[in-house]
């Protein structure tokens, strides 16, 4: 009788480890396509997600890219026109600038000689005695009354002295010389002699000197241009 009751009991557990051991089969197997699933939905997403951060490199950033290389080319190239449209007016500028420079020295190197009706035009020397002279005529017309000598020269006196740079010379007609520092001297003929060379008269013949300066005293008036 025990015998029958234990392996009753034995039978009994057998058949309930089997129902258990199906019932967790069945469980195990219902929960592998949902894994399977859920892994595909994973592996899918990051696919996405892959796909689109490489649209996004591969679409902004090149057009990000050249927009900032034409942003660049068109900021130098503005550079490079408003260098150089300075450079124009700069350069404009210098020439006016040295046109005028050129105008007014142009000026400043000349005097005006007038003798009766004619009117001569002389190039000034560059030295101290001259630049006095300037100064003297700066403030206004300057009347010399002056003597033939030597059948050479026409000679009067300034009225002041000015510095002197004496070098020795040798004379043409149209020469302006400064003699002792006071006197001043217009050569119609040669000579040669230790003077101050104040300047010429430009473009005069010895006649055309003769003819305007006459053969007695004459009078002359300096001025400046």
């Amino acid at each position: 009788m025990k015998k029958r009751i234990t392996t009753i009991a034995i039978m009994l557990c057998l058949i309930w480890c089997l129902c258990a051991c199906g019932d967790s089969g069945s469980n195990h197997a219902g929960n592998q396509p949902d894994m399977a699933e859920s892994l595909a939905g994973n592996e899918t997403s990051e696919e996405e997600n892959s796909t689109m951060a490489g649209e996004s490199d591969d679409g902004r950033q090149p057009e990000s890219g050249a927009g900032t290389a034409h942003d660049q080319e068109s900021g130098i190239q503005e550079d490079v026109q408003s260098e150089g449209n300075a450079e124009t007016v700069h350069t404009g500028g210098d020439a006016e600038g040295s046109e005028s420079n050129d105008s007014e020295k142009e000026v400043q190197d000349t005097m005006r000689i007038q003798v009766g009706d004619v009117t001569f035009t002389a190039e000034l020397a560059d030295n101290s005695s001259v630049d006095a002279l300037k100064e003297k005529l700066a403030e206004g017309p300057l009347t010399i009354d002056m003597q033939d000598y030597a059948n050479m020269e026409k000679v009067g006196s300034l009225g002041f002295n000015l510095p002197t740079n004496d070098e020795q010379i040798s004379t043409g007609p149209g020469d302006l010389i400064l003699y002792l520092g006071n006197s001043f001297v217009i050569y119609y003929d040669t000579n040669s002699w230790n003077f101050t060379r104040l300047g010429k008269i430009k473009d005069v013949t010895a006649d055309e000197l003769k003819e305007a300066l006459g053969s007695g005293d004459v009078t002359v008036t300096l001025s400046m241009e």
